[in-house]
């Protein structure tokens, strides 16, 4: 597909997000303003659907919450940051002032000096120069002093808010990745990792702007909004009434403009986690769109969901781009007023209309430059609550993660596990993920150092049974044993350190070949960790690594093959030297003679330790002192590998089907075989 099917927005942001353009130029109609609009209302970070509606909703008063379970450790911060914005807004009021005083006092001489001043004449009268020049430079010099110390208060301002938000996000951040790390194996079956990442990343990155440029703006438009009132009171009630003339106007507009913008905002929000989520897929995917030269056809479905976000992003921009030139056209409505009833004033000598007294040069200046920044604040309000919304629901999706139940609990009073023996016992356990069981009626014993190997078909519960030993989930009904300790009974973190886990699923971080050899046993030394790769057949190819053992293998061990990345995972567990080693299809992407080498190790690894093995290929297992055969979540058969060929049950037909013997199979075998493939199946679907 190539062109697009909807005439393409001209660039109205080349340089910033559009919110932040628009209001840039919207302020340029005004005297400049030391402040920016910070951009939280544009489609550049709209995290997906939201997955953890469920939670969200259960939490009451996020924001309370997360202002006192994190904010109460940051009050010097953010109160430094309160104080010095209102020190440093105020400061910046004195220039446009102390214009307006010089004009009247200075070079007009229509007053004495101090009471050109609304308030504060006495003072000034007692430390003011009594000389017109004087005045001028005693001005220059307070004029002078509000820049310095202006400057001074707006970084100490910056660095209370910035403090206060940036120690609050790392605390959140870390508190959520923490508490999801220890949620049970369910709930990540449940969620995308990109759902999951969109929580510890979009939303606490929304707290963080809300907490520094959302606060900061709000404290510094309301010391704004009162000081200048105050001063456009002092000096002229009358005046002041008419130049606030805009403002309901501009409370109505930006309240309607929200109803208005939020559920387009939301539609947005869909159409970038559709888009997200096909590229997603797609970059995962891309070794298969290279082989099936499905290039153009992915291109016409990102295409697809990329227009679908670009009319709804567009169908925003539109309302958006309305708002502020009609914002403008009000708070120029405003200017005007001011300036044609108070030029009038000026012009004439007398009040205009019903208005009554006297309206100075410098006093009429400084109304107009106060004016415009009196209602720009004004018409800031409704983005800092935008901000505040989209930082309540964060953190209602935060706090929803972390309130998430233990589905698997340690129990109160828990014991360490200390393995003596190393026996382990099912009794009668069953276990399913959701109403139906997976496994059930599960009864057998691992003696001390004995090896036990679970085949069967897929889908059988073979994995299912060792992620029980692991708790990774718990039992629905009966007991797992190790040493005659109901596993329930001890902690999860001595039962996990003394059993070795190596999957067929192989995971490596990013990082260097001994630092995914030593992940766990991070005490070990360069000659354990070679060691231990010599023995998982390993050594001889991380040898002829660019840098050996310092060498990167990439994320997820892409560098690598998967048989060296399998080989590096075996290394792994040999270096950990468990008392129970579980072997999930250990050798699965490994060749035949790189297997036999391995296996050797392995036997050599689990002579005198507890050991599980799950094998597809039965050659690994066949010297197990107890073969268990898995069917439909129970065990079918058991017995040793010569047993168990005796028997000429389902092993046996197993192992038929890998001697290449299919034409001897009987049909009841193959019927049943095509039945739990069309099961599986419809699992996966």
């Amino acid at each position: 597909m190539t062109g697009s099917r909807f005439p393409r927005p001209p660039n109205l942001t080349p340089d910033l997000p559009p919110w932040g353009v628009v209001a840039r130029e919207t302020m340029d109609f005004f005297l400049p303003v030391p402040s920016r609009i910070t951009d939280t209302m544009s489609g550049i970070d709209w995290e997906d659907e939201d997955p953890f509606e469920d939670q969200r909703d259960e939490i009451e008063n996020p924001m309370r919450r997360l202002f006192g379970e994190y904010g109460s450790d940051y009050k010097l911060p953010v109160s430094v940051g309160i104080v010095a914005s209102a020190f440093a807004r105020i400061l910046d009021l004195l220039p446009p002032l102390m214009l307006g005083v010089a004009i009247d006092a200075v070079f007009l001489e229509t007053v004495p000096y101090h009471e050109a001043f609304p308030f504060g004449g006495d003072l000034i009268r007692s430390v003011a120069p009594g000389t017109q020049e004087g005045q001028f430079w005693f001005t220059i010099a307070i004029v002078a002093g509000a820049f310095l110390f202006g400057a001074i208060f707006h970084w100490t301002r910056n660095w209370g808010f910035n403090s206060f938000a940036q120690n609050i996000q790392h605390d959140v951040r870390t508190d959520t990745y923490d508490k999801m790390q220890r949620l049970n194996m369910d709930f990540f079956a449940d969620k995308q990792t990109g759902e999951m990442m969109s929580v510890l990343s979009n939303d606490v990155n929304r707290l963080e702007r809300f907490l520094n440029d959302g606060m900061n703006s709000l404290f510094r438009m309301s010391v704004m909004i009162v000081a200048i009132g105050v001063v456009l009171f002092a000096f002229n009630w009358q005046l002041a009434l008419v130049a606030l003339v805009p403002v309901p106007l501009i409370a109505l507009f930006t309240y309607v403009f929200i109803k208005i913008i939020q559920p387009k905002y939301a539609e947005v929000r869909s159409t970038v986690g559709k888009v997200n989520s096909r590229l997603e897929n797609n970059v995962g995917g891309i070794k298969v769109i290279k082989s099936s030269t499905t290039e153009d056809y992915e291109s016409d479905r990102v295409d697809d969901v990329s227009f679908g976000y670009l009319e709804a992003n567009w169908d925003a921009i539109r309302t958006r781009i309305k708002f502020f030139p009609g914002l403008r056209l009000i708070a120029g409505l405003g200017f005007a007023i001011t300036f044609i009833v108070g030029g009038l004033w000026v012009l004439r000598g007398t009040a205009p209309g019903p208005l009554t007294g006297n309206l100075r040069e410098g006093t009429f200046v400084v109304f107009i430059i106060y004016t415009q920044r009196f209602i720009w604040p004004m018409a800031q309000f409704g983005q800092i609550i935008n901000m505040y919304q989209r930082a309540r629901a964060s953190s209602a999706r935060i706090f929803g993660l972390m309130d998430e139940p233990h589905r698997v609990a340690e129990a109160e009073g828990a014991t360490e596990l200390d393995i003596a023996d190393g026996t382990v016992e099912y009794d009668d356990v069953t276990f399913g993920y959701g109403d139906e069981p997976v496994v059930e009626d599960i009864d057998f014993v691992v003696g001390s150092g004995e090896t036990v190997a679970l085949v069967g078909p897929t889908g059988a519960g073979k994995s299912t049974v060792l992620k029980l030993l692991l708790r990774l989930y718990d039992v629905d009904d009966g007991v797992i044993r190790v040493d005659g300790t109901d596993i329930r009974e001890t902690t999860i973190r001595s039962l996990r350190q003394s059993m070795g886990y190596v999957s067929q699923d192989t995971y490596l971080f990013y990082g260097t070949v001994e630092q995914n050899i030593t992940y766990g046993t991070f005490d070990a030394t360069r000659e354990e960790v070679v060691e231990a790769a010599k023995m998982a057949e390993a050594h001889a190819f991380v040898q002829n690594l660019p840098d050996g053992y310092d060498t990167e293998v990439g994320e997820r061990g892409v560098k690598l093959s998967g048989g060296q990345r399998q080989r590096l995972s075996i290394a792994r567990a040999i270096l950990r030297d468990p008392d129970i080693l579980i072997l999930d299809e250990a050798t699965s992407d490994v060749d035949t003679e790189t297997e036999m080498l391995i296996q050797r190790s392995i036997d050599e690894l689990a002579a005198n330790r507890t050991t599980f093995a799950i094998a597809h290929r039965l050659s690994t297992i066949k010297d197990a002192d107890e073969i268990l055969v898995l069917e439909d979540g129970q065990i079918a058969e058991r017995g040793t590998h010569t047993d168990l060929l005796d028997n000429d049950g389902l092993y046996a037909h197993l192992w038929g089907v890998q001697a290449g013997e299919i034409d001897e199979l009987p049909q009841e075998f193959i019927e049943r075989a095509a039945r739990r493939q069309a099961r599986t199946d419809a699992d996966d679907d």
